[in-house]
């Protein structure tokens, strides 16, 4: 795998070349609403169209205009062929009358060469009033019309925008974004961004209750756990814990009677009672536990102490911590097969997996693998393990038995986090260097399209994971 990089990098680097950086947040938005601009596909009209952006703004009721971090600075016709982030950024409460969008240049394509196009001297506004309200989130859809090029020399921005339609619960997705302290919400059929939950500070870790339509999150900035109602996209609770938690990850049991929360900055799991929403108890862990898995029945607790170089198990029903296994340094993550035989435990400062008997809680096998992982996913189907890293520019398929390398995602980007989804049969990869969602197809692995979210994606969750 070591040698499908040199080609990848440039990939990487083309991807990110025409893409400006995002605002980061520090926290819970006060008198202030997120707005993210998202550009539909362009029109076929368009394909041979190029245009440098120089500035995106909202326009308040009173005049006022409010800048917008760019995202996209140019607009290719041949790029733009699925939706992309134009400008996002934090707006305060209030009315607006639209949309102000400036261009410094245009050009087509031609055999010949580029030609340029003439562009107007003023901006140009787009009439799109929208309300922003105190901690909301928002997402605006621009589409270019046809008609912004006229007759072959002159480029005049026609843009018409519109709120997205929120699809049926079941095809939803979710993204935690712990720069921009917001979650992305996705449509899993189109691969378009339709929604943006404003959060507190940190987003890092989601447990998503697909029968009761809840999402919890953890909000590692603000030592909390805020629960969203899937169907309206809205914060409706947020459960406070002790003051330097810092909860990194979550689990929900099978049940979903137990919520469990990975508490790095005090080493302790959290039990909650997600009906309640209520901290039952602490757990004392290892020190810098990074995430969680669960057995089958809920029962036990596999807690990775990245810090302590152990797994922690934890009895559930008794809250306490009944063994505490070694490991190779710095365990962050862990998955069992579909039996429930097999824990795989990837390590972010050794390059080596470790395999774990969930039953005699006894550390069986140790493979070496090509560096440090920091995510990894086990096909329910197969049994096949995914193991992807940040430093890393596939994601290696490996057989489970003497853990050869049998295929290779080529993804030209480090990857922080995967789920799978049964119904769709995809991969979602979590690219926290590009600020994108890789999706794959789960047999063929091949790439199914890419969606553009908030700044330092940790987490992906989807209705219909398994």
């Amino acid at each position: 795998m070591e040698s499908l990089r040199p080609g990848i990098v440039i990939v990487c680097l083309t991807l990110l070349g025409c893409q400006a950086g995002l605002p980061q947040r520090t926290g819970r938005l006060e008198d202030e609403g997120a707005v993210y601009l998202y550009l539909q596909p362009l029109p076929r009209e368009a394909e041979r169209l190029r245009v440098g952006v120089q500035g995106v703004s909202a326009l308040h009721a009173d005049g006022r205009e409010f800048p917008l971090s760019v995202s996209l600075r140019e607009l290719n016709g041949r790029d733009v062929r699925r939706q992309r982030l134009l400008a996002a950024g934090s707006l305060p409460a209030g009315d607006y009358s639209g949309l102000v969008f400036r261009a410094t240049r245009a050009s087509l394509a031609g055999e010949e060469g580029d030609s340029a196009l003439l562009v107007p001297d003023s901006p140009t506004r787009i009439h799109f009033p929208f309300t922003v309200r105190r901690r909301e989130g928002y997402v605006i859809a621009l589409v270019l019309e046809p008609e912004a090029v006229e007759t072959g020399f002159r480029f005049s921005p026609a843009f018409s925008a519109f709120f997205p339609d929120r699809p049926a619960v079941g095809l939803m997705g979710f993204v935690a974004n712990s720069g921009s302290d917001d979650v992305t919400v996705f449509d899993k059929k189109s691969l378009e961004v339709f929604a943006v939950i404003a959060t507190g500070g940190g987003p890092s870790g989601l447990a998503l209750d697909q029968r009761a339509r809840r999402l919890y999150i953890a909000l590692s900035g603000e030592d909390a756990v805020e629960v969203v109602d899937v169907l309206s996209g809205r914060v409706v609770d947020r459960i406070v814990l002790t003051p330097g938690d810092e909860p990194v990850a979550l689990v929900l049991t099978p049940d979903g009677a137990s919520l469990l929360a990975a508490n790095r900055g005090s080493s302790t799991v959290s039990l909650i009672d997600p009906r309640s929403r209520v901290e039952l108890l602490k757990i004392r862990v290892g020190h810098g536990p990074r995430s969680i898995a669960t057995d089958r029945t809920g029962r036990r607790a596999f807690v990775f102490d990245a810090l302590a170089s152990t797994v922690s198990v934890v009895d559930v029903p008794a809250g306490a911590v009944i063994r505490s296994i070694p490991t190779d340094p710095g365990p962050v993550r862990g998955q069992l097969n579909r039996r429930g035989d097999r824990l795989y435990v990837v390590h972010e400062m050794t390059p080596y997996i470790t395999v774990i008997d969930p039953l005699a809680l006894a550390v069986t096998a140790r493979f070496p693998v090509r560096s440090g992982m920091e995510a990894i996913k086990v096909d329910p189907n197969t049994d096949l393990v995914y193991l992807g890293g940040r430093r890393e520019f596939g994601v290696g398929v490996h057989e489970p038995f003497a853990f050869g390398l049998v295929d290779v995602v080529q993804t030209g980007t480090g990857v922080a986090h995967m789920a799978t989804d049964g119904e769709e049969n995809a991969l979602y990869l979590v690219s926290p260097d590009t600020n994108r969602v890789l999706v794959f197809h789960r047999i063929r692995k091949t790439p199914v399209g890419e969606l553009d979210v908030g700044v330092g994606p940790a987490w992906v969750a989807v209705m219909g994971e398994n």
